[in-house]
């Protein structure tokens, strides 16, 4: 029960802690959470947190992507490009969510069918995706014209009645969604059942290599989505953008209580997680610390996530192991 309840409120007391601290070291505790802060905070968080959906997908059937930030570089370039084109903004938005979810299911096919381990397939797919950007932008940015796909992500949207980015909205919306199919559907429960235990699964008549790929390509669209934003938030498209933004995404996935051995993770947690290093990097700005404090602190959390998640799984079988013996 302990070991439940800290998994559950883990996330959010971190978070609490966090906001506190930066409330408490900045020289105006009132700016920092103010309401014009929390609106700029959830606009940056979208990227993380929308990439943080797919990526629980993916950490809960045991799988790792670090081909996010490539991909997440070339969607941006292929919004861009369509709309400069004279495509509908719709029309560009749907090719980036495609080509990111064909990115996807490449990594799945590769990954099943060659049986390779997943960091080496998606460590490949990072310099596959990053150089077809740069390929297709020509190792420049790609300046887009004005549309609404522009104001995804602007702090205050011309809808004042929004309140909140659109991205903002987008991003809640999915997550809802996510989570709804992860924890009510057979997808979803299919999806822990690989993470957890593959042999068991594939007894039980589920066809793994299927799912594989339908989770990857699935995450894949996710991340197409989240390329669409950060264009919004750019204005134009960059390959060169996003570059290590897989840690910042993994990271929130673990602090939200996900386990890289699979079979563990929400989407409330993920989303919990993003806000964590949003608010982190937003607290360090406004402190006035240089860039380099912000990415040793990200760093340690990471080293600290992942401790943390190798903890709770020491945890977990020191407890069935005492579970078992006093059955027997």
């Amino acid at each position: 029960m302990l070991r439940t309840w800290v998994s559950r409120a883990g996330p959010a007391l971190g978070l609490v802690a966090v906001v506190a601290a930066f409330a408490f070291l900045t020289d105006a505790p009132d700016r920092y959470l103010s309401a014009f802060n929390l609106r700029i905070v959830l606009s940056q968080t979208v990227i993380v947190a929308l990439g943080a959906i797919g990526m629980t997908m993916i950490v809960i059937s045991g799988g790792i992507d670090l081909s996010v930030g490539a991909t997440i570089a070339l969607t941006g370039v292929i919004t861009a490009l369509g709309v400069g084109a004279g495509w509908w903004p719709s029309l560009a938005l749907l090719v980036a969510v495609l080509a990111g979810g064909i990115v996807g299911a490449i990594n799945g096919v590769v990954i099943t069918t060659l049986r390779v381990v997943p960091f080496i397939v998606t460590l490949g797919m990072l310099g596959i995706a990053r150089g077809v950007a740069k390929w297709l932008a020509h190792e420049a940015t790609v300046n887009v014209p004005p549309t609404w796909v522009n104001d995804l992500l602007v702090t205050f949207p011309r809808q004042r009645w929004l309140v909140l980015p659109i991205g903002v909205w987008a991003t809640l919306a999915l997550a809802l969604i996510a989570a709804f199919i992860l924890n009510r559907t057979v997808f979803g429960r299919r999806i822990f059942a690989l993470g957890s235990n593959e042999a068991a699964a594939r007894a039980c008549g589920i066809d793994t290599k299927r799912l594989k790929i339908a989770t990857y390509a699935s995450a894949g669209c996710l991340f197409g989505l989240t390329g669409v934003m950060q264009m919004s938030r750019l204005r134009q498209g960059d390959p060169t953008v996003a570059n290590g933004a897989e840690l910042d995404i993994i990271a929130a996935v673990v602090i939200g209580g996900g386990s890289l051995s699979g079979g563990e993770g929400s989407i409330g947690g993920s989303l919990i997680g993003a806000l964590i290093m949003a608010f982190l990097r937003n607290g360090c700005q406004q402190m006035g610390w240089p860039n380099y404090i912000q990415e040793i602190i990200i760093g340690v959390i990471i080293v600290l996530a992942v401790a943390l998640d190798r903890a709770r799984a020491t945890w977990a079988e020191r407890s069935a192991s005492l579970s078992l013996s006093t059955a027997q």
